[in-house]
C-alpha cells in the first residue's frame, strides 16, 4: 500500500534546511526577504533559505548567523544540500519575495532592500554557476511558499493575491 503521508518542514526568518522527496519545505513571512530554493530534481533533495539581507559586510560584531545574507546563506545552502545527496553541478533554483514593503518619499538604496537581495542572490547564484529557472519577486505583498522535491514545484501564497505554483 502506497502511502502518501509527507511532513513540511519549516524555515525561520534568517535559516535554512534542507529536505529530501516525499517531504515538503515551507517558510512565511516574506516581505523585503527572499525564499531562495535550491534543487537537485535527479536526487529528490533540496534546500531553503530565508535570506534578510544581501550582504554579510551589513553585520554587526559578534554572533554571526550565516543564514541571514545572501553571500554566505547560498554556499552554506549548497554545502548542506551536497551533504544531503545533491549534485552541485545539478542544482537549479527558483525563487520568491523581495517586496518593497514601504513606501518612502526619497527611497535611498539602503532602503531598497527586497530588490538589493534579490540582486545580490542573482550575483551568488551566477557566481556559483545556478541557474534561476523562475521567481516571483517585488511588488509590496508578503508571500509564504512551499517546495516539494519530488515535483519541483514551488507554490506561493501572496498576501490579497491568491496562491500560484511556478
Amino acid at each position: 500500500m502506497k502511502n502518501d503521508s509527507f511532513e513540511i518542514i519549516k524555515v525561520g526568518i534568517a535559516d535554512l534546511n534542507v529536505v529530501k522527496a516525499p517531504n515538503r519545505i515551507r517558510t512565511s513571512g516574506l516581505g523585503s526577504c527572499v525564499g531562495l530554493v535550491l534543487f537537485d530534481k535527479i536526487n529528490d533533495v533540496a534546500g531553503l533559505a530565508h535570506i534578510m539581507l544581501p550582504d554579510s559586510s551589513l553585520a554587526n560584531k559578534g554572533i554571526f548567523n550565516h543564514a541571514k545574507y545572501a553571500d554566505t546563506a547560498i554556499p552554506q545552502l549548497i554545502n548542506r544540500l551536497v551533504a544531503a545527496g545533491a549534485k552541485s553541478r545539478s542544482l537549479q533554483a527558483k525563487m520568491a519575495g523581495g517586496a518593497q514593503m514601504f513606501q518612502f518619499q526619497s527611497v535611498s538604496d539602503m532602503m531598497r532592500i527586497g530588490p538589493r537581495n534579490v540582486e545580490a542572490i542573482i550575483d551568488v547564484l551566477n557566481l556559483f554557476h545556478i541557474t534561476l529557472i523562475s521567481s516571483d519577486v517585488g511588488g509590496n505583498s508578503g508571500r509564504t511558499i512551499e517546495f516539494d522535491p519530488k515535483t519541483c514545484e514551488l507554490t506561493i501564497r501572496t498576501v490579497n493575491q491568491g496562491t500560484k505554483v511556478i
